[in-house]
């Protein structure tokens, strides 16, 4: 049976693609105050501008491709069974072979209906004011914007349970309920955390590598 590696990535995955993150220095993201463009009340203030700002993000998708390390990690599948739980909205992932992503924060190229949850769909173009679900609501961008529920936290603890081996790539394990996850793995399973500016120190079970993700995952599939 196949040792099951469990990855949890972060805004460091996606950073050497061109994609940036609002964790940088001054809180903003793309420019934006996270509050305006990321919480329920910021989308029932300005919706226009809400929109507008994940169409932006979503566009830019289309300009940005997978680095390496997201196809070293798709490669790993060939020896383990893998799973990556990201906090990441982009498809960076899915697009250089991994099969089996839990998105927890949501991802950028499926919009839900404001009024029902569970009404998500696929959505690739612009969306804009007037585009509705087939009840007669509003779209929404199908992000998890701060204040939400995580809808996918239960299924990642439980993923994260069954780990032989936990890697860490470019996150700081700071934002809750993500930073979470970590403390769910069996005791004494090999950990490694990719980050070049690391805010923890290797220890007894943990790995820490001060490199950036495609140059720390060089290094995991040697060490592995």
């Amino acid at each position: 049976m196949k040792k099951h590696i469990v990855v949890l990535t972060g805004a460091g995955m996606s950073a050497e693609s061109g994609i940036k993150t609002f964790r940088d220095a001054d809180g903003l993201w793309e420019g934006h105050d996270v509050m305006e463009v990321a919480t329920p009340e910021g989308f029932a203030a300005n919706p226009e501008l809400v929109l507008d700002f994940y169409n932006q993000r979503r566009r830019q998708l289309f300009e940005v491709n997978p680095n390496q390390a997201h196809f070293d990690l798709a490669l790993l599948e060939n020896k383990y069974k893998v799973t990556v739980i990201t906090q990441n909205v982009d498809d960076l992932h899915e697009r250089a072979g991994s099969h089996n992503i839990i998105h927890l924060h949501g991802e950028l190229l499926k919009v839900r209906s404001s009024f029902n949850e569970n009404d998500v769909q696929k959505w690739t173009t612009d969306l804009v004011l007037g585009d509705l679900c087939k009840e007669g609501h509003q779209l929404r961008p199908h992000i998890v914007w701060f204040g939400e529920d995580v809808p996918m936290i239960e299924k990642a603890v439980e993923v994260c349970e069954t780990a032989d081996i936990l890697i860490i790539i470019g996150t700081s394990m700071q934002v809750y309920p993500a930073a979470s996850l970590m403390h769910y793995v069996p005791q004494n399973t090999p950990t490694y955390f990719i980050d070049p500016k690391p805010n923890i120190e290797s220890k007894k079970n943990l790995t820490v590598i001060t490199e950036t993700a495609t140059a720390g995952m060089q290094k995991i599939i040697e060490l592995l």
